[in-house]
């Protein structure tokens, strides 16, 4: 089925094509929009596809304007696709009051309680909806597909790929909340969009995923010892043990004096994506 799809901007870039999308989601019940870099590859043959998911409070357009990731998937021939954080002016009651809950801060769940039941279904949309799209209208290779992310977006990176074994060749993350139900961000919002059964949270939780999965793709995270979140809300050290505990490939390296900011994707995206590289050209 067709799906108006409206491009609202468009550059030329490293030989490719950044450009900004919108469409009317039926996942979300609301306009979703993303970012697609083409590289210069995309103008004769399809390419493999690369998905990022930013953090708290980002659109689909931090990410394309900050990173310098264009430069590198030019040069590697890959597809950049980068969503929204939430759904937005969707009239849900209290979505804009708090910078870490709502409006761009929809944590990659598909919420189950009111209010945010009807719009927010972040989960369905990334794994689902959007590749389904991208499939459709861009050249795009969806067997050769992986999964990035930041924070908030590292967090759902690392769960769509734990919870889909197979379909995401490799997973790699930045600072990434590596145990939310263990932490105040992440705490916060699976109880205002799962409820109060903690149980039910499992599933959303990287560090208990990994636990319970089998066949693990490699996963890759990169996180500085300078972050100010770090201790509070990030917590990689809960999720390598329980990588260790369940034998799973997870390389995670730590840096000194980097941060959580921009400056610190910007520092290792090039490794990121000669890592996607690497498994989704095999």
């Amino acid at each position: 089925m067709s799906v108006a799809l409206t491009c609202l901007q468009s550059f030329a870039c490293f030989g490719g094509t950044v450009s900004f999308y919108e469409h009317g989601s039926q996942v979300c019940r609301s306009p979703m929009r993303f970012a697609v870099y083409q590289p210069p590859q995309a103008q004769i043959e399809s390419v493999p596809v690369v998905y990022f998911l930013s953090g708290l409070t980002c659109t689909e357009e931090n990410f394309m304007a900050k990173a310098g990731a264009q430069r590198y998937a030019a040069e590697l021939g890959l597809m950049l696709v980068v969503p929204d954080t939430s759904p937005r002016h969707t009239g849900t009651p209290t979505e804009d009051a708090d910078w870490d809950l709502g409006t761009g801060a929809g944590f990659y769940v598909d919420a189950t309680q009111a209010p945010w039941h009807t719009h927010y279904q972040m989960y369905r949309y990334v794994t689902v909806e959007l590749p389904a799209l991208i499939a459709q209208e861009f050249p795009a290779k969806p067997e050769a597909q992986s999964i990035c992310g930041h924070s908030m977006g590292g967090h759902g990176a690392l769960i769509c790929a734990l919870r889909n074994p197979g379909r995401y060749r490799c997973v790699s993350a930045l600072a990434p909340i590596g145990a939310p139900m263990r932490c105040p961000w992440g705490e916060k919002a699976f109880s205002h969009y799962l409820g109060s059964d903690r149980n039910t949270w499992k599933v959303y939780d990287a560090s208990e995923l990994v636990l319970n999965t089998s066949g693990c793709c490699p996963i890759l995270i990169d996180q500085g010892l300078q972050d100010q979140f770090l201790s509070e809300q990030l917590k990689p050290e809960l999720f390598e043990q329980a990588c260790i505990q369940a034998g799973c490939d997870l390389t995670l390296r730590l840096h000194p004096h980097y941060d959580h900011s921009y400056y610190f994707i910007a520092s290792f995206i090039g490794e990121h994506l000669q890592f996607h590289a690497q498994y989704l050209r095999a």
